[in-house]
Formats: C-alpha cells, structure tokens, sequence
C-alpha cells in the first residue's frame, strides 16, 4: 500500500482553470471574484454578510475588533482547540480565558463558560472543532443573559449542521479558514460572516487599512484582504463542498464501523448535529496496548499517516503565562494526552480505508 497520508487537498480543473482566468484578467488583488465569492459564500450560510479575508486567523482578529473588544476585557474560549483561537484575542489586547471541554465531544461545555464569566467578560468564541458543532442553543442563552458577544469559530466546520441550520448563521459573527487541508480551500484565506449590517462594515474598515473612503483613514486597520486568486479557488471548491463533506461522512462512519481494536474510543455524533469531520479524532487510552507514540510509529511503518490535534493544551501553552494548579481544565489537559488523527479525507479509496482498519485491528 502507497502512503495514505493524514490530510489531503483535493483541487481539479475547475480551481486551474478559474485562477487561469484571473492571472489572465490582470486583476490579482481584491476585485470582482472576492465581492462574488462573499455573496456565495452568505448564501451558503444562511447570512446576509461575509467577508473575505487573507487567513483564519485574521478572520478572528477582525471580528473581535469589530465587536469591540480590546485592552482590559476578556474572551472566555475553550482549552481544547488550535492556537490561533485564543492568540487573536491576545492580539486584542484582551485577555483570553479557557474553559474546559467535553470529553466525548471535545468541544467547550456551556456550564464551563457560565463559570468564567466576569465583569470583564466581552465575548466568547465557541468553536466547532473536528467539524462538530458545539451546543450553540446554550451558548446563546449564556451569552444573551449576560450580555456577550458570541463569535463561532467555524475554522474546522464548513456545512456542519445544527438542529438543520448551518454553522456560521449563529453567532454575532463567525470565522471560517480555507488553509489547505480545510474542508474547502483557497490554499490561504478566511470569511467572517454576520447577520448584522453594522458589524458588517466595521469588518470591512478593520480589513482595509480603516478606510471609509480611498487614503482616508477613519480607524486603525489592517491589509487583510483576500485575494482574486484565492476568491477564484474559492468559488471552484464552494460548488464541491457538499461532495466533500458526504465523502468524509461516508468515511467517517466507515471508520467507526470497523475499528474494533480494544482502548481506542472513536468519534461520537449526536442528536440533531450533522459533523463534517475535518479530523477523524480516535483517543488512544490507557487500554489500549500501544502508547499513542509506539501506535503512531506502528501506523508510519504501515503507511498510514496521522497527526496529533492537539498535543498541548492552550492553557499550558508558555506564551499565556498561567497558574495550572490545580488545573482548571482537567478534560483539555488528558485529551491531549490521548487524542490522534486519521486519515478521513475525501481522496480515500475503499482499498485504503479497508487497509487503515485492518492494520489497526491486528495490534493485540
């Protein structure tokens, strides 16, 4: 067997061809195919503003600027997720608070965000993470109780499904990235998304200098415009998105179906959710006979690739500084002592996925 890698990006004629016809139009920085790549891209969320930017993690920037957050205030954000989810808020000026995660889930439980609440507290960012909506119902009361600011970072989560409406329709705003292994892709880039007008503009004056109007500057901003180049990938992936997604489902419950190796624990899915498994996420637990680093040796040597997401918690991350004892998120701290990745993405034969399950089924 070839080496099944852990993530895969698929690109065709279509995304060729569409950034053929803009380096041929001349037109390479932000024009026609981002403003027509923001249209579709709300549609597809069931919103009526996006916003295009040059990555993720300015996509999370600029939203808690647009929501006003900065020096002095707090985001309650969850323990258990990438990097760039807390750090934007550092960015701020803010100061992010962690909450714990559910460890079947792995996203934030809503009592552990009630908990963290201050008079500082502006805003949480709750994230979909592996392609799983979080409980968006009981974030919302939350956040609407006390009067929160609630960002959803969809990063991970392009299409998933909660109680039959798309993620990036829930929140205040909400942040996608379209970096190369995503769900859809634009090699880098990112969207936020709103039902609000007001927010709406802001976000536009936060990615274009602070401009009002061309050379007046009316606020402090940033160059984090998307590209036509990456608007024109953009738009080839938007129209597969759904073959994606159905592609990763269908491997996802492949997987689940046929590992039956003692000690790992796969994904679970829930009521009224419909993930889209960014990762396939396995914990490797102490009944297992392998450590996790002997099974992902076992794994390479067999030519299957995986990954850790993520091995160090965003509490213990150096840069933030904290006290952890006791540590306040116990859940965050053993997932990412357990958690790895496999293969799932839409590339895989039946050969291949047959092959991931029988190799892991022979550790005794």
């Amino acid at each position: 067997m070839d080496f099944i890698p852990v993530a895969r990006p698929v690109l065709g004629y279509e995304e060729i061809s569409a950034v053929t016809a803009v380096l041929e139009s001349g037109m390479l920085a932000s024009g026609s195919r981002v403003a027509e790549f923001e249209k579709q891209f709300a549609g597809f969320c069931g919103v009526s503003h996006a916003v295009a930017v040059n990555n993720g993690t300015a996509a999370l920037h600029a939203a808690l600027l647009a929501a006003g957050v900065g020096p002095g205030d707090e985001v309650i954000v969850p323990a258990f997720t990438f990097y760039a989810t807390a750090s934007s808020v550092l960015m701020c000026g803010a100061t992010p608070v962690f909450a714990d995660v559910d460890d079947r889930s792995f996203v934030v439980v809503p009592g552990e965000i009630e908990k963290r609440i201050t008079p500082r507290t502006k805003a949480v960012i709750g994230v979909h993470l592996f392609g799983l909506p979080f409980d968006v119902p009981a974030v919302q009361e939350i956040c609407q109780r006390k009067n929160l600011v609630l960002i959803e970072d969809a990063a991970q989560a392009h299409g998933a499904v909660l109680n039959k409406k798309t993620v990036g329709s829930f929140g205040d705003l909400a942040c996608f990235s379209f970096y190369a292994t995503k769900n859809m892709i634009t090699g880098e880039g990112g969207m936020v998304t709103t039902g609000d007008k007001g927010l709406a503009d802001r976000l536009r004056l936060v990615i274009n200098h602070g401009q009002s109007e061309k050379y007046l500057h009316t606020c402090l901003g940033y160059n984090y415009r998307m590209t036509d180049i990456s608007a024109a990938i953009g738009l080839a992936q938007l129209k597969r998105i759904g073959e994606f997604n159905e592609s990763r489902r269908k491997n996802a419950a492949f997987l689940s179906s046929h590992i039956r190796a003692k000690g790992l624990v796969t994904p679970a899915e829930f009521p009224g959710t419909k993930p889209v498994f960014h990762q396939y996420v396995i914990r490797v637990t102490k009944d297992f006979p392998m450590s996790r680093a002997t099974f992902m040796d076992y794994l390479k040597e067999n030519n299957i690739g995986s990954a850790i997401h993520y091995p160090v918690p965003l509490h213990r991350q150096p840069v933030f500084n904290l006290k952890n004892e006791p540590d306040p998120c116990p859940v965050s701290t053993r997932l990412a002592g357990e958690v790895l990745s496999l293969p799932v993405h839409p590339s895989l034969t039946g050969e291949q996925l047959a092959y991931i399950c029988e190799t892991i089924n022979r550790v005794k």
